[in-house]
């Protein structure tokens, strides 16, 4: 197969080039006018490693009303996403390799792109108990509580202690208990959790930042050299607590003021924030609606890329080559994934963004169960038209 006339990236230029495949999804070679037996055009789009979005709810096992694996996947496919980690908020939760086996062939069967699942910290999510976390270790990427955080630090220690012995990450999901969703919640959490793992020297992640302040505790401390890592969602670059209109805006951490986006995007381009990450959070029609009895959490896949391509890549705030990294390269090497690569002898993971032309994202043109997304009306450039996952196309709109 040949990929035809894409834009790839080359000493920072977007040039235009072929890419010849072989039959096994191997990229053979990457050049000008070469020949094949079959072609795809990809004329005028960026073709650019797949993304990697380490922050993932498919709410299956337990919730499949939301979202399946497989529409989830799907929609990380048509998003050009094609490997996720998928959260372990589910029934029953990944707290044992019992349990985790239960989801994992789920995903064997059904999933069209790369699925990681974190193992829970703590039973059921429950905090009052670790799972299984030596026997999980050795099958899992990271270790988290998302969706409502540890808040026993006796437990979290113990838990960072257990990660460190494995070499694993732990990802938080900050947030004090009795503080609900304020900024305070986060700051307290994020203020906290960071000396404690200081003291222990695990690998830590946060998730989802929102506020200006704990932005500037994680700048603090990876500038003293700690092993500490931090993404940002889409949502909370691009809305503030202005933008809230109903159940479609409603998520957790909820959107802030102007000053705490301002501060996120602040910290996106010096460089504090690591990667950028969905947290596509699926629900039902009858779990949203008016804000203050919605649900929280909102989906993300299919608008990630686009979304912030349009307001940081083409307006010259972050280069080509800094949307790679945030998007993929960065997610992937922080959690041990394989790393998409555009390269001679790589298998093809790739995806094709439309970066010329403008589109207007439909609630009809989405493929996720649900379609709790904010960016409903919203026009972005770069929308994704072609994604292969080890040479394989599993989401096509030419």
């Amino acid at each position: 197969m040949i990929l035809k006339n894409g834009l790839i990236l080359i000493g920072g230029e977007l040039v235009s080039r072929d890419i010849a495949l072989d039959s096994d999804g191997v990229i053979v070679a990457i050049g000008e006018n070469l020949s094949g037996t079959e072609y795809v055009d990809l004329s005028g789009l960026w073709v650019m490693p797949s993304a990697v979005d380490v922050h993932v709810h498919l709410r299956e096992p337990g919730y499949d009303y939301k979202e399946t694996v497989a529409s989830g996947t799907l929609a990380a496919a048509k998003g050009g996403v094609g490997i996720i980690m998928p959260m372990p908020n589910l029934n029953p939760c990944p707290d044992s390799v019992a349990n985790l086996k239960v989801q994992q062939d789920i995903i064997d069967r059904d999933a069209v792109v790369k699925c990681y699942p974190f193992a829970s910290v703590t039973k059921g999510e429950m905090g009052a108990e670790l799972s299984d976390l030596t026997e999980l270790a050795p099958i899992v990427k990271a270790f988290t509580d998302d969706g409502k955080g540890v808040n026993n630090l006796e437990l979290l220690r113990k838990a960072m202690e257990i990660a460190k012995q494995n070499g694993i990450v732990i990802a938080s999901h900050a947030e004090a208990e009795n503080l609900g969703t304020t900024p305070e919640a986060e700051i307290v959490a994020v203020g906290r959790e960071i000396e404690m793992a200081k003291e222990v020297g695990v690998k830590y992640h946060f998730c989802h930042i929102s506020t200006a302040k704990a932005y500037e505790y994680i700048r603090k401390a990876k500038a003293e050299g700690y092993d500490i890592t931090v993404e940002a969602c889409p949502h909370h670059l691009l809305l503030c607590d202005r933008d809230i209109k109903d159940g479609n805006t409603k998520m957790n951490p909820p959107l802030r003021s102007r000053e705490d986006m301002l501060a996120t995007v602040e910290a996106l381009l010096d460089g504090t924030v690591d990667m950028l990450a969905t947290d596509h959070a699926p629900h039902a029609k009858h779990e949203k609606g008016e804000y203050s009895k919605s649900l929280n959490g909102i989906i993300g896949l299919e608008t990630f890329l686009p979304s912030i391509y349009t307001h940081f890549v083409m307006n010259g705030q972050i280069s080509h080559e800094r949307f790679v990294e945030l998007v993929s390269t960065a997610p992937a090497k922080r959690f041990g994934l394989p790393v998409p690569e555009l390269k001679v002898g790589a298998k093809a993971n790739l995806c094709a963004l439309d970066i010329a032309s403008a589109h207007t994202y439909t609630e009809s043109e989405i493929v996720s169960l649900s379609t709790n997304s904010p960016f409903i009306g919203y026009t972005f450039y770069g929308f994704n038209k072609l994604t292969m996952v080890d040479g394989k196309v599993v989401w096509q709109n030419l």
